[in-house]
């Protein structure tokens, strides 16, 4: 095996460095290194690893094993069993780590010089479907280590370490890069666990020293200001998956004394840009990156990538580095010869009192949108009432239906597939 390309897989990690938080407790580089270097070693030949470990330590573990061997990491943005089964057939060489996995295989003794290998693509990242069918996307190494340097630029430029407890899995891009990536680029640490109830977010944050940087979604950052539960010092919040109401970011900022940035990104490029919600919907691309206008819409143009990305969003340029998103070009509908964006009457039909999660969407190609609305204790009626005060009624959706949860994923995510079946379950 070719190593003169290899790079460490802490290069700048001491081995005595924290790498992870575990309910409370440090495991360091040399300890993950040991468990990779074991598991490595122990599992069985195949091209592909199909990485579906819950905890972040044991992800961790797996990717660096994987990249060790120069195996690619698959990274599944759904644990359903159609989608584990379509993935399974679609890269039959393959071998499947789980947290049960790592328990019994990486158990052993191991000592040597854990690398990441220099074979491209180290990962394969797939959508989560919410446009339609999932999409898989190559990751190469050098392009994942520069987007998380640039992330690191913009985000946390003087703080040189910090602790990361993350609602979102590590399998989705935004979980991968802002807790795998960006935390071995810069020698930081991210908690073992992924907290869903507020109060189980507070006791991750908890269980981390200070600086504390939580990376989270609208969903969850709702449910916590909703709750309005006082959190441990927070040096950052990080937020990203869809778009974050302006009061809801400034309501996080008072609540938690800290600052709510928001993070541009796609699933085929990365992050890209970022901004303070509370200061406008403009947002900024890092820092030597730009989009660029075309026939074909918008693409994301760096250095840092092996080419530019075509976009799938509207975006409006004030300038090559700055720009306002307008909403996914699948977003926009045309009904009786008028326009707008199914990401705004989303946003319209959750202002409406007595809403707590909604989602408005296209069931087929033409016709009215429809919508599914968890409100309880209120009406469709008041509820298509209310939204035809603020909004063309001819985009007031139809059906609209009231129902106990939305089929959201870890991320937030609602894919059509799932859409369709709620829709058609009612």
């Amino acid at each position: 095996m070719n190593r003169e390309r290899a790079m460490p897989a802490f290069g700048v990690h001491a081995p005595t460095d924290t790498v992870i938080w575990q309910r409370g407790a440090a495991v360091t580089a040399a300890t993950v290194e040991s468990q990779a270097g074991a598991l490595a070693a122990a599992l069985p030949a195949s091209r592909h690893v199909i990485n579906l470990c819950e905890g972040r330590r044991n992800f961790l573990t797996a990717f660096l094993a994987a990249a060790h061997g120069e195996r690619v990491s698959l990274l599944p943005a759904s644990r359903a069993p159609r989608a584990l089964a379509e993935l399974r057939s679609a890269y039959p060489d393959h071998c499947v780590v789980t947290d049960d996995t790592i328990a019994t295989a990486a158990s052993g003794e191991w000592a040597g010089r854990l690398t990441i290998g220099s074979r491209d693509p180290v990962a394969l990242v797939f959508t989560s479907g919410s446009t339609g069918r999932p999409e898989c996307h190559e990751k190469q190494r050098a392009c994942l280590y520069a987007t998380a340097a640039l992330a690191r630029e913009r985000l946390l430029p003087a703080t040189p370490r910090f602790n990361v407890v993350a609602t979102v899995p590590p399998q989705h891009m935004y979980g991968f890069e802002l807790t795998v990536t960006l935390a071995l680029l810069s020698g930081s640490a991210v908690s073992d666990g992924r907290p869903l109830l507020p109060a189980d977010v507070a006791e991750e944050l908890a269980g981390v020293p200070a600086p504390r940087v939580l990376v989270t979604t609208p969903m969850h950052l709702r449910a916590c200001v909703a709750a309005n539960l006082p959190l441990p010092a927070l040096e950052l919040v990080i937020c990203a998956t869809a778009p974050l109401e302006r009061d809801l970011a400034a309501a996080a900022e008072a609540l938690w004394g800290t600052r709510v940035l928001e993070i541009y990104g796609c699933t085929e490029a990365g992050s890209m840009a970022t901004r303070r919600t509370v200061d406008g919907d403009l947002w900024r691309a890092y820092p030597g990156a730009w989009f660029e206008a075309g026939r074909s819409g918008a693409s994301y143009h760096g250095a840092h990538l092996p080419a530019p990305v075509l976009l799938q969003d509207v975006l409006e340029l004030e300038s090559p580095e700055c720009v306002r998103l307008v909403g996914r070009s699948a977003d926009m509908i045309k009904v009786a010869g008028k326009r707008v964006s199914l990401a705004e009457l989303t946003q319209r039909l959750l202002a409406v009192p007595g809403v707590r999660d909604a989602v408005v969407f296209m069931p087929h190609g033409e016709g009215r949108p429809a919508a599914l609305v968890v409100a309880p204790g209120s009406t469709r009626e008041a509820i298509a009432a209310a939204l035809a005060a603020q909004i063309d009624p001819v985009f007031v959706p139809r059906p609209l239906l009231i129902v106990d949860s939305l089929p959201r994923t870890a991320t937030g995510k609602l894919p059509r597939e799932a859409l369709l079946d709620a829709l058609g379950a009612r």
